[in-house]
């Protein structure tokens, strides 16, 4: 890789940190601010607080991720990356339920995600990323059993996200995040079949997402 591809890769990365850590941070002061309000019945202020850190832990990770070995080519899975990241996020936007069953399920579901999170976090390192990129292949905790446990975290988290604010919208914005992650997890494999030796032998063994599933 050149010099100049070297550091246009480079000032690409730091500016995809330096906005995905602020648009987290920018969703978690929004959750902050209506917590504060102090208006809500517990059960939604609780499913907004599990809500508030989980965004701030994902701005954290985004802003202190590692350099990269290697990142996928081209505008698909930079497309794949930015909506999957962000698109079901936005769904704190629409308006949430009071209800206290719908809160608690979603308060469960974000807690889940985020130590599910917290737990490969501490196994992945820094080697966290948005657009599919190669640094190295981990295969301790989470990852003995399952090749991509973020993902179906996050996906946990995000469905407790839905949960807050259920209508037919969110259902069909969950099953396209769904296929959206997919398409990541195909991308990202593929990229580390190039540029990471070991992972040929690694993915052999392992299930995707959900053992026994895919």
């Amino acid at each position: 890789m050149s010099t100049v591809t070297l550091s246009k890769t480079s000032s690409y990365d730091r500016t995809m940190q330096l906005f995905g850590g602020m648009w987290f941070m920018l969703l978690a002061l929004g959750v902050a601010i209506r917590i504060g309000a102090f208006t809500d019945p517990w059960p939604s202020l609780l499913s907004s607080f599990c809500l508030a850190v989980f965004y701030t832990l994902l701005a954290v990770l985004i802003m202190t991720r590692s350099p990269a070995r290697a990142q996928a080519d081209g505008l698909l899975p930079r497309i794949a990356a930015f909506v999957g990241t962000y698109m079901p996020w936005t769904i704190a936007f629409f308006g949430k339920t009071d209800q206290a069953l719908p809160n608690l399920a979603s308060t469960a579901c974000v807690l889940i995600g985020m130590i599910m999170m917290l737990v490969t976090i501490r196994h992945l390192g820094r080697s966290f990323s948005l657009v599919p990129q190669a640094r190295n292949v981990v295969q301790t905790g989470p990852y003995r059993w399952i090749k991509h446990p973020l993902y179906l975290s996050e996906e946990i988290a995000v469905l407790g996200v839905v949960l807050r604010n259920l209508t037919a919208l969110t259902a069909v914005l969950l099953v396209l995040h769904i296929g959206v992650q997919v398409c990541r997890i195909l991308y990202e494999e593929d990229l580390l079949r190039r540029n990471c030796p070991e992972y040929s032998s690694y993915e052999a063994s392992r299930w995707r997402v959900v053992p026994y599933v895919w």
